[in-house]
């Protein structure tokens, strides 16, 4: 029996990357979590992993996963995955907001000035990233306060941050949207004051997802052994759930800070 065992989780975009590595976290804890994403064995995407093998690597692990296919920039998609949810388990304890239509890493990572960029980014990042947690968060909300308690994470990034320089910085849409995280985080924070639900934002470490892998010739002055993989985020994510470490509402979590007070090295 692990820590999450009879808790049921939603991870959006957890095809591969980061939702990947906290769906997989959440699995080695005992939860059962609903995998949303658009890549499926059927219809897979570019890059490695699908739905359907990230809840059958969890349910390896000893959770119990469940492969929603579910295109996040489609409300009505959303709204039918929580449906499901109610109809199916009751309960949603834990939701992490992952979902985002990624631009290649060399384009991510590029340094282009916002003129530079077509506007098309904006509407992959912003529109089905930021707005994305937003929807996803309000339909979870009323099914936690009814239970009286519930966590949901949104995965922000240390992009929200001031570049140091040109050569460091994330394209705008990226670190906007990033950035808009903290402020949602906060604002729903202060919304859901004394009905048991927690909303934090958490800042992952440089992961060596699949995107990352796919592209090396990006990071030539980085380390990628010194990286984690992406699972290292879940078990954190997992231990905060769990009740490891305590968390004040609308905090942003920087993840290596709390896996090293919680003694998790990788």
């Amino acid at each position: 029996m692990g820590a999450l065992s009879g808790k049921v989780a939603v991870v959006t975009g957890a095809s591969r990357g980061l939702g990947k590595g906290i769906a997989l976290g959440l699995g080695e804890a005992g939860a059962t979590v609903y995998v949303t994403g658009r890549s499926t064995e059927a219809e897979p995407g570019e890059l490695p992993g699908t739905i359907d093998g990230t809840a059958s690597e969890l349910t390896e692990l000893g959770g119990l996963g469940v492969a929603v296919r579910c295109d996040h920039r489609i409300d009505e998609q959303v709204e039918a995955l929580f449906t499901r949810l109610d109809d199916e388990q009751g309960q949603v304890d834990i939701l992490v907001n992952c979902a985002l239509a990624s631009p290649e890493q060399r384009v991510l990572w590029s340094g282009k000035r916002f003129w530079e960029i077509p506007v098309s980014l904006w509407d992959d990042l912003v529109d089905v990233g930021l707005r994305s947690h937003f929807v996803a968060a309000r339909l979870a909300a009323p099914m936690m306060i009814r239970q009286g308690e519930g966590l949901i994470v949104n995965v922000a990034s240390h992009a929200a941050g001031t570049p140091k320089s040109a050569k460091s910085r994330a394209i705008i849409p990226y670190s906007v949207g990033k950035a808009g995280l903290h402020r949602l985080t906060s604002a729903m924070a202060a919304e859901l004051e004394g009905t048991g639900v927690i909303v934090v934002s958490i800042w992952p470490p440089g992961s060596r997802t699949e995107g990352v892998l796919a592209e090396p010739e990006t990071f030539v002055n980085v380390d990628l052994d010194n990286w984690k993989p992406p699972v290292f985020t879940g078990r954190v994510v997992a231990a905060l759930a769990a009740g490891d470490a305590h968390s004040e509402p609308g905090q942003a979590i920087v993840v290596v800070d709390l896996a090293e007070e919680l003694g998790i090295s990788s």
